[in-house]
């Protein structure tokens, strides 16, 4: 579950006088792009009714997505990224007007990149439910206020069912690859499962067969801390000044959220016992550096993200199991075709590497065989988005083959 947005792609670092300017101001009751907002660099896709797995209906819904590279004459080049918890359509390009930062994976993507945009015609839409574009709790219901906690509850398979259709809009039969990390690689499973006519390659790193128990347990406090807002107001803050919306929840959870995604290791390099200032937290009014860094990235996220959005986002990734209704995670990987590549972090506390070894061995075409291609580093979770020349090979290897 992680940000995957360029804020975070960096490793942990204490905060400094400049970057607490960054957040002076109230920030906004929510951190949603909106109509209206500059649109950057987002194309928008509009689609009819659309019927979830649990029997609720949006009566129409639009995807945000970002492109880049050209669909070739014989449409067979095309390439899907799917992005993780709260990341959106901006992978590549600097921050401007309706981008909040630079594009989360740069390196990676890109002319001579790995994947490459001059071979490859690459699409990123924002997830169903998201806050960056795609119909979400912040979008406009057709009473004219925002849905709010009326937004249906979404699984990752509802949210595959809406990239099939941005897929067949724009003229893609086959992917030539579908590539996920975190949560979207929760989603690319689902595309190799459940439509494997239409996936040639598989590509997943930092993602489990199913969100355990445990997992779950974590996501739940998070979502607590922002319904215990009392700005939350059940959801309904659309309307309330900036500053009055429950961006202290948010932001606990956030902070919540940040201690999985990177590793004892590296904060403890990081950080050790270093005080924020010369005052002392030992009973003087001070601050440890690492609670200054936990909050000033809590703060941040608030001004980026929607709080409605997240709890429909944590809730869909809470559905995550691959075997449901297939008979088991093994059989339902036994239905890919795809040629797969399975990528795992060795630090990874959040969804630990031990997941990833499970989906190698089960995929019928693994290009590890039985085992996840393993990348050592100190980052956690986040060492998907930074370790860019490891991940950068393997993901040539994949798109290789």
């Amino acid at each position: 579950m992680d940000w995957q947005t360029s804020e975070d792609t960096v490793p942990s670092a204490p905060v400094t006088e400049a970057d607490a300017r960054l957040l002076l101001g109230r920030p906004p009751a929510t951190g949603a792009w909106r109509d209206g907002d500059p649109v950057g660099e987002r194309h928008f896709a509009a689609f009819g009714a659309f019927r979830t797995e649990g029997g609720r209906e949006l009566p129409s819904y639009r995807l945000a997505y970002e492109s880049w590279g050209e669909l070739s004459p014989g449409r067979d080049n095309a390439v899907l990224l799917l992005h993780a918890l709260t990341g959106d359509s901006h992978v590549r390009g600097p921050a401007g007007p309706g981008h909040a930062t630079d594009g989360w994976w740069g390196d990676i993507v890109g002319p001579g990149a790995a994947i490459d945009t001059d071979r490859w015609f690459v699409v990123a839409p924002n997830m169903l439910g998201g806050c960056q574009g795609s119909s979400g709790p912040a979008s406009i219901a057709p009473d004219g206020y925002e849905w709010a906690a009326r937004f249906p509850y979404l699984t990752i398979r509802d949210q595959v069912a809406a990239q099939r259709q941005l897929a067949d809009a724009l003229g893609v039969d086959v992917w030539a690859a579908v590539i996920g990390g975190s949560m979207g690689g929760m989603h690319a499973m689902e595309w190799a499962i459940e439509m494997p006519d239409r996936v040639q390659r598989l590509g997943v790193l930092s993602a489990p067969p199913t969100n355990t128990a445990d997992q779950i347990a974590l996501n739940s406090v998070q979502l607590d801390a922002i319904r215990m807002d009392p700005r939350f107001q059940g959801g309904e803050y659309y309307d309330a000044g900036d500053g009055d919306g429950p961006h202290r929840g948010l932001a606990l959870a956030r902070r919540m959220a940040l201690l999985n995604y990177r590793s004892p290791t590296e904060l403890n390099q990081r950080f050790q016992r270093s005080w924020q200032s010369g005052v002392s937290p030992l009973g003087h009014g001070g601050r440890f550096a690492v609670e200054s860094y936990l909050d000033f990235h809590g703060n941040r996220f608030t001004r980026r993200f929607d709080a409605n959005s997240y709890i429909v986002l944590v809730d869909a990734m809470n559905s995550h199991d691959i075997g449901r209704g297939r008979g088991g995670v093994e059989e339902a990987l036994s239905r890919v075709t795809a040629t797969s590549l399975v990528v795992g972090i060795d630090s990874d506390r959040l969804f630990p590497i031990d997941g990833q070894h499970r989906i190698a061995r089960a995929l019928p075409t693994s290009l590890d065989a039985d085992r996840a291609a393993v990348i050592t580093s100190d980052f956690g979770h986040d060492g998907f988005l930074i370790e860019t020349a490891e991940v950068s090979r393997h993901l040539r290897r994949l798109l290789e083959s």
